[in-house]
């Protein structure tokens, strides 16, 4: 019975807002507001800018002497091997004597010397590379400098 009446009051009701009449529209004038930006009363003028600078040239490098040995042992130049009492020095795969042994550079053997220094196990090492093209690090109390070979 209450669900019933219920119902009934809930048809009741949506049926009073169905029927009832709309509420009354009113036109309404739309206002178009114009923006413009204020008159400038001085015109503005462009800012010089400075005069770009030229781009600098490019000064080479100048390509070491080979034929002159330095004064030490330095990269981009050669050292010859030395000290070793006929032994040579081994060439090994890093700076340390830890390191994998790659080849044995006779003594008065010319290497060229392309990185370095690094210190390892109380040496100096030097990157080295021998005539046959093997890379590998030599320790410095064997080598000396040298000119190029051929010169």
């Amino acid at each position: 019975l209450v669900t019933i009446i219920g119902i009934a009051a809930s048809i009741g009701l949506l049926n009073a807002f169905l029927v009832r009449e709309p509420l009354p529209v009113t036109p309404i004038n739309p206002t178009v507001l114009v923006l413009t930006a204020p008159a400038s009363a001085v015109p503005t003028l462009t800012p010089m800018l400075p005069t770009p600078t030229s781009i600098p040239t490019l000064t080479p490098i100048p390509t070491p002497d080979l034929a002159v040995a330095p004064e030490e042992i330095t990269p981009g130049y050669y050292a010859v091997v030395v000290n070793t009492e006929g032994f040579g020095v081994t060439v090994r795969g890093g700076p340390s004597t830890n390191n994998v042994p790659l080849v044995v550079a006779e003594e008065g053997a010319t290497l060229f010397v392309f990185g370095g220094p690094a210190e390892g196990n109380g040496f100096l090492w030097w990157q080295v590379r021998l005539d046959d093209g093997t890379e590998g690090w030599a320790a410095a109390d064997f080598l000396a400098p040298a000119v190029a070979p051929g010169n």
